[in-house]
Protein backbone atom coordinates (compact mmCIF):
# COMPACT_ATOMS: atom_id res chain seq x y z
CA UNK A 1 0.00 0.00 0.00
CA UNK A 2 1.13 3.79 -0.94
CA UNK A 3 0.19 6.80 0.46
CA UNK A 4 -1.50 5.56 3.79
CA UNK A 5 -1.17 6.96 6.88
CA UNK A 6 1.27 5.58 9.75
CA UNK A 7 1.44 6.73 13.34
CA UNK A 8 4.22 6.40 15.72
CA UNK A 9 4.29 7.86 19.12
CA UNK A 10 8.28 9.42 20.04
CA UNK A 11 9.02 11.18 23.46
CA UNK A 12 7.20 14.34 22.45
CA UNK A 13 4.11 13.29 20.92
CA UNK A 14 2.85 11.01 18.00
CA UNK A 15 3.58 11.60 13.97
CA UNK A 16 1.91 10.35 11.25
CA UNK A 17 3.95 9.75 8.20
CA UNK A 18 2.95 7.30 5.24
CA UNK A 19 3.78 4.31 3.77
CA UNK A 20 5.96 4.64 1.05
CA UNK A 21 6.98 1.05 -1.47
CA UNK A 22 6.40 -1.30 1.60
CA UNK A 23 7.98 1.36 4.11
CA UNK A 24 6.74 3.17 6.68
CA UNK A 25 8.61 7.14 6.37
CA UNK A 26 8.06 10.07 7.96
CA UNK A 27 9.61 13.38 7.41
CA UNK A 28 9.90 16.92 9.10
CA UNK A 29 10.64 15.11 12.51
CA UNK A 30 11.99 17.96 14.81
CA UNK A 31 14.69 16.77 17.49
CA UNK A 32 15.22 20.24 18.75
CA UNK A 33 13.84 23.71 18.46
CA UNK A 34 14.21 25.84 15.87
CA UNK A 35 17.50 27.76 16.81
CA UNK A 36 16.41 31.22 16.16
CA UNK A 37 15.67 34.69 18.48
CA UNK A 38 16.85 34.11 21.84
CA UNK A 39 18.22 30.64 20.61
CA UNK A 40 19.99 31.67 17.70
CA UNK A 41 24.03 30.70 18.14
CA UNK A 42 22.40 28.83 20.90
CA UNK A 43 23.30 24.88 21.92
CA UNK A 44 20.17 23.15 20.28
CA UNK A 45 17.25 22.79 22.32
CA UNK A 46 14.53 19.62 23.04
CA UNK A 47 11.52 20.07 21.25
CA UNK A 48 8.30 21.06 22.85
CA UNK A 49 5.78 18.90 23.06
CA UNK A 50 3.02 18.64 21.12
CA UNK A 51 -0.38 17.25 21.21
CA UNK A 52 -2.41 14.78 18.85
CA UNK A 53 -0.78 13.13 15.72
CA UNK A 54 1.99 15.76 13.84
CA UNK A 55 1.71 15.62 9.87
CA UNK A 56 5.32 14.01 9.08
CA UNK A 57 5.05 13.65 5.52
CA UNK A 58 7.05 16.75 4.50
CA UNK A 59 10.80 17.46 4.61
CA UNK A 60 11.64 20.17 7.23
CA UNK A 61 13.00 23.43 5.19
CA UNK A 62 16.73 23.53 4.87
CA UNK A 63 19.33 25.81 6.58
CA UNK A 64 20.41 28.77 5.36
CA UNK A 65 23.14 27.60 2.99
CA UNK A 66 25.70 29.16 0.71
CA UNK A 67 27.79 28.10 -1.87
CA UNK A 68 26.97 27.05 -5.48
CA UNK A 69 25.20 23.74 -4.36
CA UNK A 70 22.93 25.24 -1.78
CA UNK A 71 19.33 24.62 -1.52
CA UNK A 72 17.04 27.55 -0.85
CA UNK A 73 13.46 26.71 -0.63
CA UNK A 74 11.72 27.68 2.53
CA UNK A 75 13.88 30.43 2.72
CA UNK A 76 10.99 31.66 5.38
CA UNK A 77 10.64 28.79 7.45
CA UNK A 78 13.05 28.01 10.08
CA UNK A 79 11.91 24.51 11.90
CA UNK A 80 15.88 23.59 10.48
CA UNK A 81 16.70 20.94 13.36
CA UNK A 82 14.46 18.07 11.69
CA UNK A 83 15.17 14.32 10.58
CA UNK A 84 13.43 11.89 8.85
CA UNK A 85 13.07 7.82 9.39
CA UNK A 86 12.44 5.32 7.03
CA UNK A 87 11.30 1.81 8.38
CA UNK A 88 11.20 -1.52 6.71
CA UNK A 89 9.13 -2.59 9.92
CA UNK A 90 7.86 0.10 12.40
CA UNK A 91 5.77 -2.76 14.44
CA UNK A 92 9.28 -4.66 15.22
CA UNK A 93 12.09 -4.30 16.91
CA UNK A 94 15.75 -4.76 16.55
CA UNK A 95 16.32 -3.57 13.04
CA UNK A 96 19.74 -1.93 12.63
CA UNK A 97 20.03 1.60 12.26
CA UNK A 98 22.04 3.92 9.91
CA UNK A 99 21.92 7.59 9.97
CA UNK A 100 23.10 9.81 7.32
CA UNK A 101 25.00 13.02 7.56
CA UNK A 102 24.55 15.14 4.89
CA UNK A 103 27.76 16.82 3.61
CA UNK A 104 28.71 20.38 1.60
CA UNK A 105 31.40 21.72 2.66
CA UNK A 106 30.34 22.67 6.15
CA UNK A 107 28.45 25.64 3.87
CA UNK A 108 25.69 23.78 2.58
CA UNK A 109 23.65 20.40 2.43
CA UNK A 110 20.11 19.04 3.74
CA UNK A 111 18.33 16.05 4.24
CA UNK A 112 15.61 17.30 1.41
CA UNK A 113 18.27 16.70 -1.27
CA UNK A 114 16.87 13.84 -3.82
CA UNK A 115 20.12 12.98 -3.91
CA UNK A 116 19.86 11.47 0.05
CA UNK A 117 16.35 9.95 -1.11
CA UNK A 118 16.15 6.80 0.97
CA UNK A 119 13.26 4.62 -0.30
CA UNK A 120 15.66 2.33 -2.24
CA UNK A 121 18.40 2.25 0.31
CA UNK A 122 16.38 1.18 3.47
CA UNK A 123 13.88 -0.92 1.27
CA UNK A 124 17.19 -2.97 -0.41
CA UNK A 125 19.46 -2.53 2.69
CA UNK A 126 16.42 -3.71 5.18
CA UNK A 127 18.00 -1.36 7.53
CA UNK A 128 16.24 1.79 9.67
CA UNK A 129 17.51 4.68 7.61
CA UNK A 130 17.76 8.15 9.63
CA UNK A 131 18.29 11.46 7.67
CA UNK A 132 19.02 14.55 9.07
CA UNK A 133 19.88 18.53 9.21
CA UNK A 134 22.37 19.96 10.74
CA UNK A 135 23.22 24.29 10.87
CA UNK A 136 26.00 25.05 8.03
CA UNK A 137 28.13 27.73 7.03
CA UNK A 138 27.61 30.97 10.13
CA UNK A 139 24.82 29.27 11.86
CA UNK A 140 27.14 26.62 12.57
CA UNK A 141 30.68 27.08 12.52
CA UNK A 142 31.26 31.09 13.59
CA UNK A 143 33.05 31.66 16.23
CA UNK A 144 31.87 33.87 18.87
CA UNK A 145 32.42 35.01 22.38
CA UNK A 146 29.45 33.77 24.57
CA UNK A 147 28.15 30.99 21.76
CA UNK A 148 28.93 27.37 22.14
CA UNK A 149 31.61 26.79 19.13
CA UNK A 150 30.59 23.74 16.48
CA UNK A 151 27.01 24.62 16.75
CA UNK A 152 26.68 22.26 13.77
CA UNK A 153 28.10 19.21 15.24
CA UNK A 154 26.02 19.85 18.69
CA UNK A 155 22.76 19.51 16.44
CA UNK A 156 24.17 16.15 15.35
CA UNK A 157 24.43 14.44 18.66
CA UNK A 158 21.29 16.46 19.75
CA UNK A 159 19.99 14.22 16.71
CA UNK A 160 21.50 11.10 17.47
CA UNK A 161 20.18 11.31 21.26
CA UNK A 162 16.76 11.36 19.84
CA UNK A 163 17.67 8.47 17.55
CA UNK A 164 19.06 7.20 21.05
CA UNK A 165 15.70 7.63 22.46
CA UNK A 166 13.11 7.21 20.46
CA UNK A 167 14.42 4.51 17.43
CA UNK A 168 13.34 1.42 18.78
CA UNK A 169 9.55 3.37 18.56
CA UNK A 170 10.12 2.90 14.43
CA UNK A 171 11.41 -0.77 14.87
CA UNK A 172 15.05 0.08 15.12
CA UNK A 173 18.01 -1.06 17.61
CA UNK A 174 19.29 1.87 19.48
CA UNK A 175 22.12 -0.21 20.43
CA UNK A 176 23.05 -1.11 16.57
CA UNK A 177 23.38 2.65 15.36
CA UNK A 178 25.58 3.31 12.61
CA UNK A 179 26.29 7.16 11.44
CA UNK A 180 26.83 7.26 7.88
CA UNK A 181 28.13 10.20 6.21
CA UNK A 182 29.91 11.74 2.71
CA UNK A 183 32.54 14.58 2.62
CA UNK A 184 31.95 17.11 5.57
CA UNK A 185 29.20 14.38 6.61
CA UNK A 186 32.29 12.01 6.93
CA UNK A 187 34.14 14.72 8.98
CA UNK A 188 31.56 15.48 11.46
CA UNK A 189 31.29 11.81 12.13
CA UNK A 190 35.05 11.46 12.86
CA UNK A 191 34.79 14.16 14.63
CA UNK A 192 32.08 12.93 16.85
CA UNK A 193 34.10 9.63 17.12
CA UNK A 194 36.51 11.81 19.44
CA UNK A 195 33.78 14.02 21.31
CA UNK A 196 33.11 13.28 24.89
CA UNK A 197 29.75 14.49 24.08
CA UNK A 198 28.61 11.62 21.28
CA UNK A 199 29.77 8.66 23.77
CA UNK A 200 27.71 6.26 23.44
CA UNK A 201 25.83 7.34 20.82
CA UNK A 202 27.03 4.86 17.72
CA UNK A 203 28.28 1.58 17.86
CA UNK A 204 30.02 1.76 13.82
CA UNK A 205 30.80 4.76 11.74
CA UNK A 206 31.36 4.93 8.24
CA UNK A 207 33.08 7.64 6.82
CA UNK A 208 33.44 8.50 2.74
CA UNK A 209 35.97 11.01 1.24
CA UNK A 210 37.05 12.10 4.91
CA UNK A 211 38.18 16.06 4.38
CA UNK A 212 40.83 17.10 6.32
CA UNK A 213 39.29 20.53 7.30
CA UNK A 214 39.75 21.88 10.87
CA UNK A 215 40.26 25.00 11.77
CA UNK A 216 42.04 26.86 15.29
CA UNK A 217 40.18 29.17 17.35
CA UNK A 218 42.29 32.49 15.91
CA UNK A 219 41.41 30.87 12.55
CA UNK A 220 37.57 31.08 13.28
CA UNK A 221 37.15 33.88 14.85
CA UNK A 222 39.42 35.86 11.95
CA UNK A 223 36.87 34.90 9.80
CA UNK A 224 33.86 35.20 11.96
CA UNK A 225 35.22 38.68 12.08
CA UNK A 226 35.19 39.34 8.43
CA UNK A 227 32.12 38.02 7.63
CA UNK A 228 30.83 40.35 10.49
CA UNK A 229 32.80 43.42 8.90
CA UNK A 230 30.66 42.59 5.56
CA UNK A 231 27.25 42.83 7.35
CA UNK A 232 28.24 45.84 9.12
CA UNK A 233 28.01 44.05 11.87
CA UNK A 234 29.88 42.96 15.22
CA UNK A 235 31.23 39.66 15.36
CA UNK A 236 29.57 39.12 18.42
CA UNK A 237 26.19 36.48 19.02
CA UNK A 238 23.89 39.98 19.57
CA UNK A 239 25.71 41.31 16.36
CA UNK A 240 24.85 38.78 13.72
CA UNK A 241 21.99 38.48 15.55
CA UNK A 242 20.55 41.28 14.19
CA UNK A 243 21.24 39.63 10.49
CA UNK A 244 18.81 37.48 8.73
CA UNK A 245 19.67 34.20 8.54
CA UNK A 246 19.66 33.96 4.79
CA UNK A 247 21.68 37.57 4.22
CA UNK A 248 24.44 36.54 6.53
CA UNK A 249 24.34 32.85 4.73
CA UNK A 250 25.21 35.43 1.20
CA UNK A 251 27.68 37.47 2.72
CA UNK A 252 29.34 33.64 3.31
CA UNK A 253 29.12 33.20 -0.26
CA UNK A 254 30.92 36.41 -1.05
CA UNK A 255 33.60 35.32 1.62
CA UNK A 256 33.91 32.33 -0.34
CA UNK A 257 34.66 33.47 -3.44
CA UNK A 258 37.23 36.03 -2.68
CA UNK A 259 38.80 33.48 0.15
CA UNK A 260 41.08 31.12 -2.28
CA UNK A 261 42.87 34.87 -3.37
CA UNK A 262 43.71 35.78 0.12
CA UNK A 263 46.58 33.34 1.20
CA UNK A 264 48.66 36.19 2.19
CA UNK A 265 45.35 36.52 4.92
CA UNK A 266 44.29 33.42 5.83
CA UNK A 267 47.21 30.99 4.80
CA UNK A 268 46.47 27.17 3.58
CA UNK A 269 43.43 27.83 4.28
CA UNK A 270 42.33 29.90 1.49
CA UNK A 271 43.29 27.44 -0.79
CA UNK A 272 40.70 25.28 0.40
CA UNK A 273 37.36 27.66 -0.29
CA UNK A 274 35.90 26.48 2.87
CA UNK A 275 35.66 29.37 4.88
CA UNK A 276 34.13 27.41 7.92
CA UNK A 277 34.86 23.67 9.49
CA UNK A 278 35.10 22.24 12.91
CA UNK A 279 36.79 24.21 15.33
CA UNK A 280 39.88 22.38 17.57
CA UNK A 281 38.34 23.94 20.46
CA UNK A 282 39.12 21.88 23.59
CA UNK A 283 35.71 20.65 24.46
CA UNK A 284 33.39 19.24 22.25
CA UNK A 285 36.34 18.96 19.87
CA UNK A 286 39.10 18.35 22.44
CA UNK A 287 41.26 17.59 19.13
CA UNK A 288 42.26 16.30 15.41
CA UNK A 289 40.52 12.90 15.51
CA UNK A 290 44.14 11.77 13.42
CA UNK A 291 45.63 11.89 17.03
CA UNK A 292 42.58 11.16 19.31
CA UNK A 293 41.68 8.11 17.55
CA UNK A 294 45.46 6.86 17.97
CA UNK A 295 45.40 7.68 21.69
CA UNK A 296 42.25 4.77 21.87
CA UNK A 297 39.93 7.14 22.29
CA UNK A 298 37.60 5.50 19.77
CA UNK A 299 38.65 2.05 20.06
CA UNK A 300 34.97 0.68 21.11
CA UNK A 301 33.50 2.18 17.84
CA UNK A 302 33.71 -0.01 14.56
CA UNK A 303 34.71 2.23 11.62
CA UNK A 304 34.46 2.03 7.84
CA UNK A 305 36.67 4.09 5.70
CA UNK A 306 37.45 5.39 2.31
CA UNK A 307 37.56 8.00 -0.80
CA UNK A 308 37.13 7.65 -4.50
CA UNK A 309 40.36 7.40 -6.75
CA UNK A 310 40.03 10.47 -8.57
CA UNK A 311 38.38 13.09 -5.87
CA UNK A 312 39.53 16.13 -7.50
CA UNK A 313 39.13 15.52 -10.82
CA UNK A 314 35.81 17.25 -11.63
CA UNK A 315 36.83 20.10 -10.12
CA UNK A 316 39.13 20.98 -12.58
CA UNK A 317 38.11 19.28 -15.65
CA UNK A 318 34.30 20.93 -15.26
CA UNK A 319 35.50 24.53 -15.23
CA UNK A 320 37.46 23.64 -18.46
CA UNK A 321 40.91 23.93 -15.82
CA UNK A 322 42.30 20.75 -16.40
CA UNK A 323 44.22 21.62 -19.82
CA UNK A 324 45.05 25.12 -18.31
CA UNK A 325 47.55 23.82 -15.58
CA UNK A 326 51.05 25.45 -15.52
CA UNK A 327 54.20 23.62 -13.97
CA UNK A 328 54.39 27.01 -11.98
CA UNK A 329 50.23 26.53 -10.66
CA UNK A 330 51.76 22.82 -10.15
CA UNK A 331 54.82 23.88 -8.10
CA UNK A 332 53.12 26.22 -5.82
CA UNK A 333 50.20 23.88 -5.13
CA UNK A 334 52.82 21.27 -4.05
CA UNK A 335 54.67 23.32 -1.96
CA UNK A 336 51.64 24.93 -0.30
CA UNK A 337 50.12 21.80 0.07
CA UNK A 338 52.41 19.26 -0.10
CA UNK A 339 53.95 17.71 3.36
CA UNK A 340 57.36 18.76 5.32
CA UNK A 341 60.22 21.38 4.02
CA UNK A 342 59.91 20.04 0.45
CA UNK A 343 56.49 18.26 -0.48
CA UNK A 344 57.34 19.39 -4.00
CA UNK A 345 59.88 17.06 -4.25
CA UNK A 346 58.34 13.91 -2.47
CA UNK A 347 55.58 14.11 -4.99
CA UNK A 348 58.17 14.67 -8.18
CA UNK A 349 59.93 11.70 -6.75
CA UNK A 350 56.87 9.82 -6.29
CA UNK A 351 55.36 10.58 -10.08
CA UNK A 352 58.24 10.96 -12.02
CA UNK A 353 56.50 11.24 -15.35
CA UNK A 354 53.73 12.92 -13.66
CA UNK A 355 52.49 16.01 -16.20
CA UNK A 356 51.21 19.52 -14.48
CA UNK A 357 47.93 18.73 -14.19
CA UNK A 358 48.25 15.51 -12.51
CA UNK A 359 50.33 16.48 -10.06
CA UNK A 360 47.72 19.34 -9.22
CA UNK A 361 44.73 16.50 -9.45
CA UNK A 362 47.43 14.54 -7.21
CA UNK A 363 48.49 16.66 -3.93
CA UNK A 364 44.39 18.48 -4.06
CA UNK A 365 42.90 15.24 -3.87
CA UNK A 366 45.13 13.74 -1.39
CA UNK A 367 45.21 16.69 0.99
CA UNK A 368 41.69 17.19 0.83
CA UNK A 369 40.09 13.88 1.16
CA UNK A 370 42.44 10.57 0.69
CA UNK A 371 44.83 10.96 2.94
CA UNK A 372 42.49 11.52 5.80
CA UNK A 373 40.86 9.26 5.09
CA UNK A 374 43.52 6.37 4.97
CA UNK A 375 45.08 7.93 8.19
CA UNK A 376 42.24 8.03 9.69
CA UNK A 377 42.12 4.21 9.40
CA UNK A 378 45.75 4.57 10.31
CA UNK A 379 45.02 5.92 13.41
CA UNK A 380 42.13 3.84 14.15
CA UNK A 381 43.80 0.52 14.08
CA UNK A 382 47.10 2.01 15.78
CA UNK A 383 44.52 2.94 18.65
CA UNK A 384 42.91 -0.63 19.28
CA UNK A 385 40.10 -0.29 17.52
CA UNK A 386 38.78 -2.05 14.16
CA UNK A 387 38.96 0.09 10.56
CA UNK A 388 37.92 -1.33 7.17
CA UNK A 389 39.48 0.68 4.14
CA UNK A 390 37.86 0.91 0.50
CA UNK A 391 38.61 2.80 -2.75
CA UNK A 392 36.38 3.32 -5.16
CA UNK A 393 37.50 2.83 -8.27
CA UNK A 394 34.95 2.66 -10.82
CA UNK A 395 35.01 5.69 -13.60
CA UNK A 396 31.32 7.10 -13.89
CA UNK A 397 30.00 6.82 -17.57
CA UNK A 398 29.37 10.66 -18.05
CA UNK A 399 32.25 12.57 -20.84
CA UNK A 400 33.41 9.01 -21.60
CA UNK A 401 34.30 8.31 -18.45
CA UNK A 402 36.62 11.56 -18.04
CA UNK A 403 35.43 12.38 -14.94
CA UNK A 404 36.64 8.96 -13.49
CA UNK A 405 35.57 8.24 -10.07
CA UNK A 406 35.49 11.99 -8.33
CA UNK A 407 34.09 13.10 -5.27
CA UNK A 408 30.20 12.34 -4.50
CA UNK A 409 29.95 9.60 -6.82
CA UNK A 410 29.56 6.73 -3.89
CA UNK A 411 26.40 8.92 -2.88
CA UNK A 412 24.47 8.22 -5.48
CA UNK A 413 25.42 4.50 -6.15
CA UNK A 414 24.65 4.18 -2.42
CA UNK A 415 21.36 5.68 -2.39
CA UNK A 416 20.41 4.62 -6.03
CA UNK A 417 19.61 8.04 -6.97
CA UNK A 418 20.93 8.42 -10.16
CA UNK A 419 18.07 10.76 -11.37
CA UNK A 420 18.69 13.52 -9.25
CA UNK A 421 19.93 17.01 -9.85
CA UNK A 422 23.20 16.11 -8.14
CA UNK A 423 24.08 13.09 -9.56
CA UNK A 424 23.50 14.34 -12.89
CA UNK A 425 27.08 15.50 -13.06
CA UNK A 426 27.65 11.67 -13.05
CA UNK A 427 24.94 10.17 -14.88
CA UNK A 428 23.05 13.16 -16.77
CA UNK A 429 20.60 11.10 -18.52
CA UNK A 430 19.44 9.53 -15.07
CA UNK A 431 19.87 6.33 -16.22
CA UNK A 432 22.29 4.34 -14.68
CA UNK A 433 24.39 1.33 -16.88
CA UNK A 434 24.63 -2.33 -15.92
CA UNK A 435 27.78 -1.71 -13.99
CA UNK A 436 26.83 1.08 -12.23
CA UNK A 437 24.23 -0.77 -10.42
CA UNK A 438 26.22 -3.49 -9.91
CA UNK A 439 28.98 -1.28 -8.14
CA UNK A 440 25.96 0.46 -6.42
CA UNK A 441 24.40 -3.10 -5.03
CA UNK A 442 28.00 -4.39 -4.11
CA UNK A 443 28.47 -0.63 -2.33
CA UNK A 444 24.68 -1.22 -0.63
CA UNK A 445 25.14 -4.15 0.76
CA UNK A 446 28.61 -4.00 2.38
CA UNK A 447 27.12 -1.14 4.05
CA UNK A 448 24.51 -3.00 5.33
CA UNK A 449 26.48 -5.87 6.53
CA UNK A 450 28.92 -3.96 8.74
CA UNK A 451 25.79 -1.37 9.99
CA UNK A 452 24.39 -5.07 11.05
CA UNK A 453 27.17 -7.11 11.99
CA UNK A 454 30.48 -5.04 12.11
CA UNK A 455 32.09 -6.94 9.14
CA UNK A 456 31.33 -5.32 5.19
CA UNK A 457 33.00 -8.48 4.18
CA UNK A 458 37.17 -8.15 3.59
CA UNK A 459 39.82 -7.83 6.03
CA UNK A 460 40.49 -5.10 8.58
CA UNK A 461 42.94 -2.68 7.44
CA UNK A 462 45.93 -3.01 9.23
CA UNK A 463 49.87 -1.72 8.48
CA UNK A 464 51.29 -5.19 9.83
CA UNK A 465 49.05 -7.04 7.04
CA UNK A 466 49.33 -5.43 3.87
CA UNK A 467 46.96 -2.39 4.30
CA UNK A 468 44.19 -4.42 2.64
CA UNK A 469 41.83 -2.06 0.88
CA UNK A 470 38.13 -3.02 -0.44
CA UNK A 471 38.75 -1.73 -4.10
CA UNK A 472 35.06 -1.06 -5.66
CA UNK A 473 35.04 -1.46 -9.40
CA UNK A 474 33.67 -3.17 -12.36
CA UNK A 475 34.96 -6.42 -10.38
CA UNK A 476 35.27 -5.49 -6.99
CA UNK A 477 37.59 -7.44 -5.05
CA UNK A 478 40.40 -7.03 -2.39
CA UNK A 479 43.90 -5.33 -2.91
CA UNK A 480 46.74 -3.88 -0.72
CA UNK A 481 45.89 -0.12 -0.46
CA UNK A 482 46.74 1.25 -4.44
CA UNK A 483 47.68 4.97 -3.35
CA UNK A 484 50.65 3.83 -1.92
CA UNK A 485 52.92 6.15 -3.85
CA UNK A 486 50.69 8.96 -1.98
CA UNK A 487 50.82 7.17 1.13
CA UNK A 488 54.68 6.92 1.84
CA UNK A 489 54.85 10.66 0.83
CA UNK A 490 52.60 11.68 3.62
CA UNK A 491 53.96 9.02 6.03
CA UNK A 492 55.03 10.38 9.21
CA UNK A 493 53.04 14.12 8.47
CA UNK A 494 50.01 14.57 10.33
CA UNK A 495 46.80 16.47 9.43
CA UNK A 496 46.89 19.60 11.48
CA UNK A 497 43.76 22.51 11.76
CA UNK A 498 44.53 25.50 9.54
CA UNK A 499 45.20 28.81 11.04
CA UNK A 500 46.17 32.04 10.82
CA UNK A 501 49.63 32.83 9.09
Amino acid sequence: MTGAGVEVRTVQGAVRGELLEGLAVFRGIPYARPPVGALRFAAPQEPEAWDGAREAVRFGPPPPQSGPFRATEGRGETDWLTLNVWSPDPGGSGVPVLVWIPGGAYVSGHSGDPMYEATSLARHSGLVVVTLNYRVGAEGFAELPGAPSNRGLLDQVAALRWVRENIGRFGGDADRVTVCGQSAGAGSIATLMAAPAADGLFRRAVTQSVPGLYATPRLAAGITGSLAARTGAEPTAAGLGAVDPWQLADAVGALMEELPGQGEVWGDAARTGVPFSPVVDGDLVPDVPWRTLRDGRASGVELLTGHTRDEFLPFLLLPGRLEKVTEEEAGAALRALGPGPDGEHAYRAAYPDAPAARLFELVHSDVLFRIPSVHLADAQSAGGGTAYLYELCWPAPAQGGALGSGHGLDVSLLFGTYASPAAGLYFPDGAPTAEALAVGDAIRRSWALFAAHGDPGWPPYRATEGRLTRLFDATTGTAPYPEEASRRVWEGYGVEPYDLP
